[in-house]
């Protein structure tokens, strides 16, 4: 049997297509949140809804910081928070207002306040789902991006869980995927740091190490058990976030999904080593494809004729028999 040029190039494309998924699928993900593993040390914030005020600093400060465009009205007119909204390419974080709740028991809650960015997971589906590697977790478990490799194929914003990163679809040569990258600043070497706590004035944002963090929410929860809803969001939800959330009333109410404890990524990576284990799936569709064609080559031989392909004898009457 022989193969044509083109069967040949087709062939190849299609192994070293699967090939490379099953390398990137080979990539273990190490779940953090085991004893002495680094999610203890990792970055985070631990965002006090109870504490919150609205008034947009971090807004502005996280502006500033990433040189974002200015936006028509000042951070400090309120009517923004009249809307829902969520980051773009052109703001990382927002809050939202949300006054009163449908619960009868809680007639008598105040307006609550509710900060929105992207959310570090421990797990991160985004730094998963890319498959160039833009997407990476650093040390300290900021999840930042290069431009520079990414290719435009989105499949971050399709991974998330939490629905964050934006794409620049009106930037027509070099569009990028933005979102919250924890302020850190790759060309200096320093980790996160970010403005948006910083810039708080009631310290409803408290920046630190995860676990110390969590130990702060728990010991929140024991000394107030009637200021807040007895959970951490973000403590357990799709494998644990940098961002964690004390609230007043149920997450649900302030715009924060509902999601299930494990990491979407651990999932999809679990159904891919058993696929591509030992690399059976690319020997297998080489093999399928290589018989695919082996079988197309013998159908396009002179008159039809099995055994007249390329190569092969000739067929009866297909001319060259003997005289």
């Amino acid at each position: 049997m022989t193969l044509s040029r083109r069967a040949l190039l087709n062939l190849g494309l299609a192994t070293s297509s699967v090939a490379a998924t099953s390398a990137l699928a080979s990539d273990e993900k190490k779940d953090p949140k085991g004893e002495g593993g680094p999610a203890p040390n990792y970055a985070s914030v631990l965002v006090d809804t109870t504490l919150c005020i609205g008034c947009r600093k971090c807004e502005e400060a996280c502006n500033k910081r990433n040189h974002l465009p200015r936006t028509a009205e000042s951070f400090e007119n309120k009517e923004a928070l009249r809307t829902f909204r969520r980051p773009t390419e052109g703001a990382f974080t927002v809050v939202n207002r949300f006054v009163g709740s449908p619960s009868p028991d809680q007639a008598s809650l105040p307006e609550s306040h509710c900060k929105v960015q992207c959310m570090h997971c421990l797990i991160p589906s985004c730094v998963s789902a890319c498959i160039v590697g833009a997407m990476r977790k650093t040390s300290d478990g900021a999840v930042v991006y290069n431009p520079t490799i990414c290719v435009g194929c989105r499949y971050c914003q399709v991974a998330c869980p939490f629905e964050v990163p934006a794409y620049e679809f009106d930037v027509a040569l070099t569009p990028r995927v933005r979102k919250c990258e924890f302020c850190t600043d790759r060309a200096k070497g320093t980790g996160a740091n970010p403005a948006c706590a910083a810039s708080c004035p009631t310290e409803a944002l408290v920046f630190g190490h995860r676990g110390a963090l969590v130990a702060m929410a728990k010991d929140r929860l024991a000394k107030k058990p009637d200021r807040y809803v007895n959970h951490i969001y973000g403590e357990t939800e799709v494998g644990g976030t940098s961002w964690l959330y004390l609230t007043g009333r149920p997450a649900e109410e302030l715009g924060l999904l509902k999601l299930t404890d494990t990491a979407p990524a651990l999932r999809t990576e679990a159904i891919q080593h058993g696929i591509f284990k030992f690399g059976a799936l690319p020997i297998a569709l080489y093999g399928a494809l290589a018989g695919l064609m082996w079988v197309n080559n013998r159908k396009e031989a002179p008159g039809g004729s099995p055994g007249a392909g390329p190569g092969g004898p000739p067929a009866p009457g297909a001319g060259g028999g003997a005289k």
